[in-house]
């Protein structure tokens, strides 16, 4: 347990409450040790408060000299203005998570104090439901301290896998788009029972179910999918017959053109985001 941390949310969006829900539920941070801030929006801070027991505040009324860890949690395009507001009020050792989409650490440490401790962070919308697949890459100062309590933060939305940022770009692909690959799968599949008769909330229940009980498998059994795949392939079968179809319509193909797409759009974002010089270019940039 951390339980002498003070940890200050920049933004207080969906992943913001995600990892507030995940840390305050599972007893890591006291609640009163929580801040959270946003740059309008009091009516949110007021329901984070309710909800959570944490401290909702005016970023000019954040006791800076007390916070252990800052979360960068607003929208990408604001970081710039952010990172200008910190840099005269932290020092380098204090910890910075940012769970920016497309923002390195070495933007953020060139934006702070030399030494500046910065960790990078890439959840998954299934944080709500504290099963997220999160990756953390750390930066150049970042200490073996801080890894791990980083680790131990996030690991209350899930499971957490510490990556060399140069592969956070197919984690993106991967994981952070990966919940809407199975979901566009799920409504797909949905349709077909629906079609055949089914009840839209018995179709949904049996599809959820279904794809959590071979997430299990996988988890669970020493297998590789694709072992687990041949096992229940029984030849002239019916999963051979759905199995055939897919491969005939190009199912395999276009799942992983849509991982190394999703890929290949992070890096983009990542390269014009460092290469903009200008806030309006920047703001473009990570609104496509």
């Amino acid at each position: 347990m951390l339980d002498h941390t003070t940890i200050a949310f920049l933004g207080a969006g969906s992943m913001a409450e995600a990892m507030i829900s995940g840390i305050v539920n599972k007893g890591v941070v006291p609640n009163q040790k929580i801040f959270a801030t946003n740059r309008k929006n009091k009516e949110r801070l007021k329901e984070l408060e309710m909800n959570y027991g944490i401290k909702g505040i005016h970023q000019e009324n954040i006791p800076f000299d007390q916070i252990d860890i800052f979360v960068l949690a607003m929208k990408p395009k604001d970081v710039g203005n952010a990172l200008s507001s910190l840099k005269n009020s932290i020092k380098p050792n204090q910890l910075i998570l940012s769970v920016l989409a497309g923002v390195t650490t070495s933007f953020i440490e060139a934006q702070l104090h030399e030494g500046q401790q910065v960790v990078r962070v890439m959840p998954n919308t299934s944080s709500m439901v504290g099963e997220s697949a999160t990756a953390i890459s750390p930066g150049t100062y970042t200490t073996a301290k801080n890894v791990h309590i980083s680790e131990r933060l996030l690991q209350s939305i899930g499971e957490v896998y510490t990556i060399e940022e140069s592969k956070m770009d197919i984690f993106t692909g991967l994981a952070g788009s990966g919940p809407a690959y199975f979901y566009y799968l799920m409504e797909h599949m949905e349709q077909a029972g629906f079609k055949a008769g089914l009840d839209e909330k018995t179709t949904r229940s049996i599809i959820a179910q279904t794809v959590m009980g071979a997430a299990k498998m996988v988890l669970e059994k020493e297998e590789k999918p694709e072992e687990l795949r041949i096992k229940v392939t029984s030849p002239n079968g019916t999963t051979a017959a759905g199995l055939d179809a897919l491969n005939q319509n190009g199912g395999g193909y276009a799942i992983a053109q849509a991982v190394l797409s999703a890929a290949k759009r992070s890096s983009e974002i990542s390269e014009q985001f460092e290469t903009s010089e200008h806030e309006d270019v920047k703001e473009e940039v990570v609104n496509k």
